[in-house]
């Protein structure tokens, strides 16, 4: 297996990046939040990776964190889960949200996900359970779609592409507003 990889950002189209290491250039599929963190290209940046085996392919994904991989290697193993479904969990929730989100029965929050249905919820939250760590000091009621999150999938729902919604609300800085503040600043810059 690939564990990890480190090397030159050569192309960087989400959901793929291509990292050159050493004159050998990776494709590797990757969640949305590495997008926002990704430095400039030409950068030299470590990923963790797991390299899934099919008939049809041998498909790369990256990963930030070492939570990340680890999650996304649990849900990869829930039945109808596949790494395409992962791949959008984890692109919509840090692990961390995910977790509490097992943990409080949450499947409202996981429905807003896309690609995850109710019984698609229910099967997560009764399946990962017991597989996932129990978070210390988590909210008995978190609220996990997060004003960003929230503000991306509105956008979505206007008829804007998950990737233009997401550059939009960077390119904010969304950190500390509200949903609402952040919809309009979005749509704002986007009539400029």
């Amino acid at each position: 297996m690939i564990g990890f990889l480190r090397g030159k950002i050569a192309l960087k189209t989400p959901p793929l990046i291509v990292l050159d290491v050493n004159g050998v250039g990776y494709e590797i599929e990757a969640p949305m939040t590495v997008f926002y963190d990704l430095p400039d290209m030409g950068a030299e940046i470590t990923l963790q990776t797991h390299l899934v085996v099919r008939e049809d392919a041998h498909s790369l994904f990256g990963f930030t964190t070492e939570a990340d991989k680890t999650l996304f290697k649990t849900l990869i193993k829930i039945s109808g889960v596949g790494a395409k479904l992962a791949l959008t969990i984890l692109s919509g929730q840090t692990a961390e949200q995910f977790q509490i989100c097992v943990q409080n029965n949450d499947t409202a929050a996981l429905v807003k996900l896309p690609g995850v249905g109710k019984k698609t919820a229910e099967r997560l939250v009764m399946e990962l359970r017991d597989k996932l760590p129990k978070l210390e000091n988590a909210p008995a009621f978190a609220n996990v779609g997060n004003a960003r999150e929230e503000a991306i999938s509105a956008l979505c729902s206007l008829g804007y592409k998950p990737l233009d919604a997401s550059r939009m609300v960077s390119a904010i800085q969304p950190e500390g507003k509200s949903c609402e503040m952040i919809i309009r600043l979005a749509l704002q810059s986007a009539v400029k």
